[in-house]
């Protein structure tokens, strides 16, 4: 697949085949995205590649706490709420999935349920818990640099038929990742990235979020017309 190709038609996959993802492959995606820059050559992140009994685990320790009413508890700082144009982009996405669902408003359920398989990594096959660093957790860069790194994870993944989502919901409660994961104290867990062959039949999987256009995000400077 050319890059032009994976970079235009790549979406967030939410809906997976129970078909196993080989650790080959996966090594082959995950060398791929390790070319990714960072500052100053530093590559601070790690990767802990989950599958089988050890993520159906975290799948049950993470839906338990959620259904317990244990709060959030993440290694870096939570987000505010947007605010503004990025909350009505957040919004808007959101309706676009439940449009496609067919999740009414009213129903409480089905909304439910669908926040809940964020929580269970979307039912994926595979889930790379993404970390960096603890000596770099002050470190804007480091957080930047690791982010460029899963860019290019969900590109890869796209590049040979696998579908993947960024998914900051599968370490909501990072206690649970890190104990099972066994991941050391000097690594602060980021994100995860839920990833496994797409569904077809999964109607999200369809969904193609809307993009800014070019004259919203960007200026050019001295360059004639």
């Amino acid at each position: 697949m050319e890059l032009e190709q994976a970079i235009n038609e790549r979406r967030s996959i939410r809906g997976f085949t129970k078909d196993p993802v080989s650790q080959e492959t996966l090594q082959e995606i995950i060398a791929l995205a390790n070319r990714a820059p960072s500052s100053m050559n530093t590559q601070p992140w790690h990767l802990h590649v989950l599958t089988g009994a050890p993520l159906e685990q975290v799948r049950r320790g993470n839906t338990e706490r959620m259904l317990d009413g244990t709060p959030p508890s993440r290694d870096i700082e939570d987000y505010a709420a947007y605010e503004g144009e990025h909350r009505a982009r957040q919004i808007e996405i959101a309706v676009q999935l439940f449009e496609a669902m067919g999740i009414e408003r009213h129903d409480k359920e089905r909304r439910q349920d669908w926040v809940m398989r964020g929580f269970r990594q979307f039912d994926a096959p595979v889930s790379i818990v993404v970390c960096f660093d603890r000596s770099l957790l002050d470190n804007t860069i480091a957080h930047f640099d690791t982010g460029a790194m899963t860019y290019g994870l969900v590109l890869a993944a796209w590049s040979k038929g696998l579908g993947a989502v960024i998914n900051g919901q599968g370490i909501m409660q990072s206690p649970v990742v890190r104990e099972i994961a066994n991941i050391p104290e000097d690594q602060i867990i980021l994100t995860c990235v839920a990833l496994g062959w797409p569904d077809e039949d999964f109607v999200a999987n369809s969904v193609v979020s809307r993009r800014r256009a070019l004259e919203n995000t960007t200026r050019f400077l001295g360059f004639e017309d």
